[in-house]
């Protein structure tokens, strides 16, 4: 087998939330491909993002704010007169029951669900459409937005609706910019307890993925480095499933067949 090495040295990459988490992971894979990785959250990383000598430039923005994302725009534009790639990574949404959960709550995690990954590329798109070499824009989303997501009701909708937006999107801005979705299964972060609690409670999570173990950020930042590269410049409105197998079927272990 012949190994290829990705090389985005001189590209320019955005990742939005890329400063924990599954968005760290995906920073530094791009600096691991020898990007220039700009990121952008509400606040900086707790700690600098780096591999090596290089790091990530950062930039605060609220991704919902339609005036915030025109100027982080200007800004990345003043100071590097382009944008190569862009990572829409921001999102998230805490535990809460549909019938318990107030209208604004609902729409606070569809806007930045779905409508703030909208604004970012509408604003990229602009950029891109005016370069000779385009550019590419990836849309993480989540397995929630593929099968019943109780208590983050609003979260997986919105993500569904981001898968379909790129498939959207893909058409209206081809052939310049290509466009693809992350469908991102469990990952273990910092965060992980929060969500399946303590060390049995990641492992037993853990032992329902067919290849074992939850993904790690690392794993979300090497399939967008990918569907960033030239290895997948024939690839748009994808769906790239980063899952471990997906789920195994519950039938399988309530069912009392020998077979």
């Amino acid at each position: 087998m012949v190994a290829v090495e990705i090389d985005l040295s001189e590209q320019i990459v955005l990742v939005t939330g890329g400063v924990r988490g599954v968005g760290a992971g995906i920073s530094r894979a791009f600096l691991a491909a020898g990007a220039t990785v700009l990121t952008c959250a509400r606040r900086p990383a707790d700690e600098p993002i780096t591999l090596g000598d290089r790091g990530t430039e950062h930039f605060t923005c609220d991704v919902r704010d339609a005036d915030a994302v025109a100027a982080l725009f200007e800004q990345i534009l003043d100071r590097h007169g382009r944008i190569d790639h862009v990572v829409n990574n921001a999102g998230g949404a805490p535990f809460a029951l549909a019938d318990a959960a107030s209208p604004r709550y609902h729409s606070k995690i569809v806007e930045l669900n779905l409508l703030a990954p909208l604004l970012i590329s509408q604003q990229a798109n602009a950029v891109m459409q005016k370069q000779d070499t385009g550019g590419s824009i990836v849309m993480v989303t989540s397995v929630s937005g593929h099968r019943p997501s109780p208590g983050t009701a609003a979260y997986g909708a919105a993500k569904a609706g981001l898968d379909n937006l790129a498939t959207s999107l893909a058409v209206e801005w081809a052939p310049k910019v290509r466009l693809n979705s992350i469908v991102v299964g469990p990952v273990e972060t910092e965060l992980s307890h929060l969500h399946y609690g303590d060390a049995d409670g990641l492992a037993a999570v853990a032992s329902t993925v067919p290849l074992g173990r939850l993904a790690s950020p690392a794993d979300v930042g090497s399939a967008a480095v990918f569907l960033a590269s030239p290895l997948a410049a024939y690839i748009s409105g994808a769906a790239l499933l980063v899952h471990g197998g997906g789920e195994r079927p519950a039938f399988l272990d309530a069912a009392n067949t020998n077979h």
